[in-house]
């Protein structure tokens, strides 16, 4: 099976490491390279999970290690709240987290989404201190944080680390322009297709939990909306469906689903963080 980019996913080849989980073994995670999955790590040791931390050469691992605090992200636990000072940076390692936009008359959207492949903090690395938007975990997982203060700390030692953690910014950008893009262009049940395969690739397991409440939070439409769109989904048997659980069965079905809106953004993020820094 190839992915959207066209090569064939082998796990464990030295193009496609893959990740280990906490007892050391090969985990299902997604974004590793299983077959007909869009985007590929770094190894990363058990402790770093996130592709970020695993992609950090040794000398700015040594810059971030002392102030690496291990966490549990829960379920709509709050990374970062609109209009307030930014304190830490959180990089999952597993579980997913949404940057959402909202207007004064609490009209909201989700703008994009961050698991094992990135990190909070965009407003940080792009030299301020807090934004309007708010992010939160939509699906609990697992992560370290550091500190603000750590990070900028130790991104004025090293270019190297400046490097990495921009690449992921623009990186991210992409992926933001697409959803706005998708949104705009494309009906709701490819946008859907979009946000399953997006959320696949960054949690453990096969089950994505999810309420229709949230996803029609999360694709700014009605929950009758998102009802329809899993009912059709559902019907080409490309997922199945059950309350705030959804399994995908047919990925490449689903890929093809997203109408051309799955795709670009994840070949960005892999062109990008596979560059030496």
């Amino acid at each position: 099976m190839t992915g959207f980019s066209g090569f064939e996913y082998i796990c464990n080849s030295d193009r496609l490491p893959y990740c280990l989980g906490a007892d050391g073994r090969e985990t299902k995670s997604t974004l590793l390279p299983r077959k007909g999955r869009a985007m590929s790590p770094k190894t990363a040791p058990p402790e770093f999970r996130n592709w970020i931390l695993a992609g950090l050469s040794a000398g700015d691992r040594r810059l971030l290690l002392p102030d690496l605090e291990a966490i549990q992200l829960g379920l709509r636990q709050s990374l970062e709240a609109a209009n307030q000072p930014i304190t830490h940076v959180y990089f999952p390692s597993d579980g997913l987290a949404s940057i959402v936009a909202r207007d004064p008359s609490d009209r909201q959207g989700e703008v994009g989404v961050v698991g094992c492949e990135g990190m909070t903090g965009m407003p940080v690395l792009l030299g301020n201190s807090q934004s309007p938007h708010e992010s939160y975990m939509q699906i609990a997982g697992t992560g370290h944080r550091l500190s603000v203060s750590a990070l900028r700390t130790a991104l004025a030692k090293s270019a190297t680390l400046r490097t990495l953690m921009s690449r992921y910014v623009h990186a991210l950008t992409i992926q933001m322009s697409h959803t706005a893009l998708a949104n705009a262009k494309v009906k709701v049940n490819a946008r859907l297709a979009r946000w399953l395969l997006m959320a696949d690739d960054r949690i453990s397991g096969d089950v994505i939990k999810l309420t229709h409440e949230f996803l029609a939070l999360m694709l700014g439409v009605r929950r009758q909306g998102v009802t329809d769109a899993l009912q059709e989904l559902e019907g080409k048997r490309l997922i199945r469906a059950s309350r705030g659980k959804i399994s995908i069965l047919d990925r490449p079905g689903l890929e093809s689903a997203a109408d051309g809106c799955y795709g670009a953004p994840e070949a960005e993020y892999r062109r990008l963080m596979a560059e030496p820094t």
